[in-house]
């Protein structure tokens, strides 16, 4: 869970996903919705994950759709933190807090900017790669 799923709760969705396949059930949502992010996709598609079909939802979007039936909840921004602690009320899932800079606020050049959205994936893709290894 991030922000406005559509940056980084969507890469960790799509790299959970890719690494793990059906051996584990991974959905990512946003305290609110926002919009798809082309630098996302770009650099998704940098490493062979495709998340294009990725429509951004929030968590409350994602209780009407499927429900909460989640064991873990991680969060990636200080906001989604608020809201998944706020969830533990109703919803017996872990909470585990991975703090994410929101390489959104990252200007400079093309390249400065698509720099900052590789820290965050490679950051993601450690972390993921550790903690959800059977």
């Amino acid at each position: 869970m991030c922000a406005q799923n559509a940056v980084r709760s969507p890469m960790a969705e799509a790299m959970a996903k890719h690494f793990f396949g059906k051996s584990i059930y991974v959905q990512s949502a946003g305290a609110r919705r926002g919009e798809v992010d082309g630098f996302m996709l770009t650099v998704l598609d940098e490493i062979g994950i495709d998340a294009h079909k990725h429509k951004p939802k929030s968590v409350e979007e994602l209780e009407e759709w499927e429900g909460l039936n989640f064991d873990l909840i991680v969060s990636l921004s200080p906001e989604a933190h608020h809201k998944a602690l706020d969830l533990t009320r109703t919803v017996a899932a872990d909470v585990e807090y991975w703090p994410t800079i929101d390489p959104t606020v990252v200007q400079g050049s093309r390249e400065q900017v698509l720099e900052a959205y590789r820290e965050v994936r490679d950051g993601l893709m450690r972390r993921i790669k550790d903690r959800l290894r059977a």
